[in-house]
């Protein structure tokens, strides 16, 4: 792909992303037992996304690029530990429970700027993305849309909670999703200046996805114990799985 391509698809997909925070206003109807069978499978299923795009996507194009070299590793090390600082000191938290009294979750503003850098980092993931492959950058796509989906609901449900009207919920959570423009801008011009940009950004993309999937998304998967919805749940990262699977008959 040339580089406008390059910048038209990324930013399209990135602004396709953010438009994903307005799908929090079908579930305000919802009832709470209802809402949280769904995110349950929702949880499942962008823990396979995330995983499978990881594995299948990423890592692969990685290896076949430059080999797994020793500072592939280091990059992989550097993007989970990139998100467990962004997690651990920025106040972000990658939460897909609702909140309520057995659940609080911090107050509407510090939430809305975690939010923004999470935001500002799936922008750089996906223009990254693309900047290797567009087929990468589709299943990247698909994979942070899949990982947005129960997110946002979540983020606008505490923007709610925090005293926001419904309507300048949904205004404050597209502004956040839209700083996903600024990171995208940020990579696209990177990768202008140098060709390095995408060998640095691919294991970190690699690291960060693992970090989501393992670190904030299984954990809450584990809470719930009972069989039949475990199996649910095991039966949703397969899914997720399936999905990016199935998008390497794009080659």
């Amino acid at each position: 792909m040339v580089m406008s391509d390059v910048w038209l698809v990324s930013l399209g997909s990135v602004l396709l992303v953010s438009f994903i925070s307005f799908i929090g206003i079908f579930t305000l109807t919802l009832k709470e037992r209802m809402l949280k069978k769904i995110l349950l499978f929702l949880v499942s299923f962008s823990t396979g996304a995330l995983l499978g795009d990881a594995f299948i996507h990423l890592l692969p194009e990685m290896v076949e690029e430059t080999g797994f070299t020793l500072m592939n590793s280091f990059g992989i090390l550097g993007g989970i530990m990139i998100f467990f600082i962004l997690e651990k000191f920025i106040c972000w938290r990658h939460c897909h429970v609702p909140t309520s009294k057995h659940h609080p979750h911090p107050v509407g503003i510090m939430n809305l700027v975690g939010d923004g850098f999470h935001n500002f980092m799936d922008g750089i993931i996906i223009a990254g993305s693309f900047m290797a492959d567009y087929r990468i950058g589709i299943a990247t796509t698909v994979a942070v849309i899949l990982h947005e989906i129960p997110q946002e609901i979540s983020e606008l449900g505490i923007l709610i909670h925090a005293g926001y009207s419904k309507s300048k919920a949904l205004i404050l959570n597209f502004m956040s999703a839209l700083i996903a423009v600024l990171g995208a801008i940020l990579a696209l011009v990177l990768g202008a200046f140098s060709e390095n940009i995408v060998g640095i950004l691919t294991p970190v993309t690699i690291g960060g996805f693992i970090y989501i999937a393992s670190a904030d998304l299984i954990p809450e998967l584990h809470k719930e114990t009972e069989p039949r919805k475990s199996i649910v749940q095991f039966f949703g990262i397969i899914f997720g799985i399936v999905i990016m699977l199935s998008l390497l008959l794009l080659e």
